[in-house]
């Protein structure tokens, strides 16, 4: 059900002050009335950040920020530059609505971006004034039938990576050969003419997440910026190179020689069962070289990142196959020994003995100075900033400050020569901003440290709402596990009041509830209309040591069940104007699957809202695509069960559907036509059995939603369906 990569997934979201039409910055707040509860509509005029890019002098921060028509249905993003030392941002001139991608080059004179003005997605150059932060003379770059995304600049400058989904029985494109790409031309416009839209597969990973996969392969292509020059650097490979991600981006680097490349690779046969991907390089300088491995972990391998200096590679590795959300752990590959080493084996932090650093490397850069990484680490409900020395080992983090951070960046100069990372950083109550780290002033000491914020996207709307601040509580598990739950209390609170409660359940189950903003699943929206809202990270959740985070594996509505209704008792028990007996459970995926479990084995809730959950595991395996998910956490195949009883198959001892008789709990069931990870068959099923035991409930059913609910309008009919049926049972 999960996919990760980190962050487990941003949502990244920020705010800035825009022109004229924009809000005031921060120095310049409105004074509103009374501060409100925030509304849906609210929640959908908030600009929200995209990609980042900083100048390489440190100077510039250019960005994508993306505005939403509910009206129309429709969401815009737009590209914009701002000095890091302060100033107005502006638009990039040159980019139209639609835009992104923005990356400046290594001498900062020329800014790239993709955009589909001219139809297809293709990659586009523009001269870069550092002046004055100005872009003018904006050409195309590429002109490839297949489209580019995920470009990146070689550090001379000569050349763009990018990727492009081709057809890999197609003639291969060379800078001297166009064949390919006349090929893979005519094959898109004969599938588009067909009237005949069947299918054969021939293999497994046939859909995924929300679309069939089809004929095409993702390629890394490098095109000449001089002459426009295109060559296929993985011709005819049948496999994604990189490998699909929901955390995005390109999978690869260049060496700062811009001689060599390395990139990520799964060249299993059937990578439906496989998350065995590896690291590999390959010399740019020789038309006729092949990939080199370099890893050598069993597990997946991503992200690899070339040191300053060009003597290391890293990357963020797992050692177990088949696990998607084994420990991932940062390597580092000494190119000239062709030795590895896993750095934060022995790491050492403040009040912490060697190797206790147990949490996972879920982003990481390289410092300017390539003695250091800094990285990205959930850790206890947070996203955090560290830094750690190659070769000693020493770990630093950058502050304890609230919120998560993602998309960062070294930068090599702030006003005195100091390095700074610039990233952005949103809390529960706040969406994503950029955010500037001076590595000088890091420090333990929570009052010695404090970040500088560049962005101020929502201010004005911001000002006006009540948002209040989520707390956070520690209790004890059944078996003397400490875990940690979460609280929102309403706007408007009032000690002597008791209020409904809404018992959030996260989704993974490798994933945790923390200091985020979401616009899928918001608590402070949740709160808005007069609730409590409690969420609590079972065995399972990241950010607590990869025992906890394994604690899930073969174990789906054991431990973590206890762990989430003994958190609620403490709740109840702890915070006396919480309501015990108006609550409501909600839960997407995972979530959905324990919402699911719940609803066959207590009546302690009022209602339940189960979106995207398993009811079936044996069906479930059968409908699904990453089979390798199933298979682990399941622990083998439903036919290795065969003839054994149900206590000991666990796609029949953990599968919700066998505790129907128990079924009284008023339920909304959500799904997607498009959920390919969790086929929307589960939901049927469960809505079926609803039905069949007279049980009120409800299914509300998109037909082209996936995984999640994105499009406006139907997240708008989301969460007023979700709302109104928790209303309906609790008040």
């Amino acid at each position: 059900m999960r996919r990760t990569a980190v962050s487990l997934l941003f949502l990244f979201v920020a705010t800035m002050p825009f022109c004229s039409a924009q809000p005031a910055p921060a120095n310049r707040p409105m004074t509103p009335a009374a501060k409100r509860p925030m509304t849906f509509e609210d929640m959908q005029k908030m600009k929200r950040l995209g990609e980042t890019a900083v100048s390489p002098d440190g100077k510039w921060l250019a960005y994508a920020v993306t505005t939403v028509d509910l009206d129309q249905n429709a969401k815009t993003t737009e590209l914009w530059v701002q000095a890091i030392a302060g100033g107005e941002p502006q638009r990039l001139a040159v980019a139209k609505p639609g835009d992104s991608g923005p990356q400046f080059s290594q001498d900062g004179k020329r800014i790239l971006f993709l955009s589909s003005r001219d139809g297809s997605q293709q990659v586009w150059l523009a001269e870069f004034d550092g002046a004055t932060g100005t872009a003018s003379s904006a050409r195309r770059l590429t002109s490839i039938a297949t489209g580019a995304d995920n470009a990146k600049w070689s550090p001379d400058g000569h050349s763009v990576l990018f990727t492009s989904a081709v057809y890999p029985d197609c003639p291969a494109i060379t800078e001297k050969d166009s064949t390919g790409d006349t090929c893979n031309a005519g094959r898109d416009a004969a599938l588009a003419a067909s009237k005949v839209k069947a299918q054969i597969f021939t293999h497994l990973l046939y859909r995924h997440w929300n679309h069939f996969t089809g004929d095409k392969r993702s390629h890394l292509f490098l095109v000449s910026v001089e002459s426009g020059a295109v060559r296929d650097l993985t011709p005819n490979d049948p496999h994604d190179v990189p490998p699909f991600s929901l955390g995005g981006g390109g999978g690869f680097a260049i060496a700062p020689d811009s001689k060599e490349l390395a990139f990520t690779e799964n060249l299993d046969p059937e990578p439906a069962i496989s998350t065995s991907a590896s690291i590999f390089t390959l010399n740019l300088t020789n038309p006729a070289a092949r990939p080199v491995k370099v890893s050598t972990s069993h597990g997946g391998n991503f992200s690899p990142a070339y040191s300053p200096d060009g003597k290391y590679l890293a990357w963020r590795s797992q050692e177990r196959a088949g696990y998607e959300s084994d420990k991932f752990r940062l390597m580092l590959y000494d190119r000239a020994k062709k030795t590895t080493k896993d750095v934060l084996k022995s790491a050492k932090l403040p009040n912490l003995t060697a190797a206790n650093f147990d949490n996972w490397v879920d982003e990481f850069i390289w410092s300017e100075d390539p003695r250091y990484i800094h990285f990205v680490s959930g850790v206890r409900g947070e996203a955090s900033l560290y830094s750690i020395g190659i070769d000693d080992g020493d770990l630093h983090p950058f502050g304890s400050i609230n919120g998560e951070w993602s998309e960062i960046h070294a930068t090599p100069v702030r006003g005195h020569g100091i390095e700074s990372v610039v990233g952005s950083l949103m809390t529960v109550d706040r969406p994503s901003e950029v955010f500037v780290v001076d590595l000088d002033k890091a420090s333990d000491n929570r009052n010695e440290y404090l970040p500088s914020q560049l962005t101020h996207l929502n201010d004005a709307l911001l000002a006006q709402l009540d948002l209040p601040k989520q707390e956070s509580f520690w209790f004890t598990a059944e078996d003397g596990t400490k875990l940690q739950g979460f609280l929102i209390r309403p706007p408007g609170f009032d000690a002597a009041k008791k209020y409904p409660v809404k018992f959030l359940i996260h989704g993974g189950p490798q994933g945790a509830w923390g200091d985020a903003w979401s616009y899928r699943w918001n608590p402070e929206l949740f709160a808005a209309n007069g609730y409590v809202v409690v969420m609590i990270n079972p065995r399972g959740s990241t950010g607590y040591g990869q025992a906890i985070v394994d604690g899930v594996n073969g174990d789906w509505g054991g431990k973590p069940y206890t762990d989430l209704m003994t958190g609620l008792d403490y709740a109840e028990q702890h915070y006396p104007f919480i309501d015990k007996n108006r609550e409501a459970a909600l839960g997407a995926s995972y979530g959905g699957f324990m919402a699911n479990w719940v609803l066959g084995h207590t009546d302690r809730f009022k209602c339940i809202v189960t979106h995207d959950g398993m009811f079936n595991p044996e069906s479930a395996y059968g409908t699904t695509e990453e089979m390798w998910f199933n298979e682990w956490e399941f622990k083998g195949h439903p036919w290795d069960y065969y003839g054994k009883p149900d206590s000991e198959n666990p796609f029949r001892k953990w599968a919700p559907m066998m505790s129907a008789k128990n079924f009284k709990t008023p339920t909304l069931v959500v799904h997607g036509q498009l959920d390919y990870r969790l086929d929307v068959s589960e939901g049927f099923q469960l809505f079926d059995t609803l039905q069949r035991l007279k049980v009120p409930s409800k299914m509300l059913y998109f037909p082209d939603e996936g995984h999640w609910v994105l499009k406006p309008q139907n997240s708008q009919l989301w969460y007023k369906t979700v709302n109104d049926w928790v209303d309906e049972w609790t008040k």
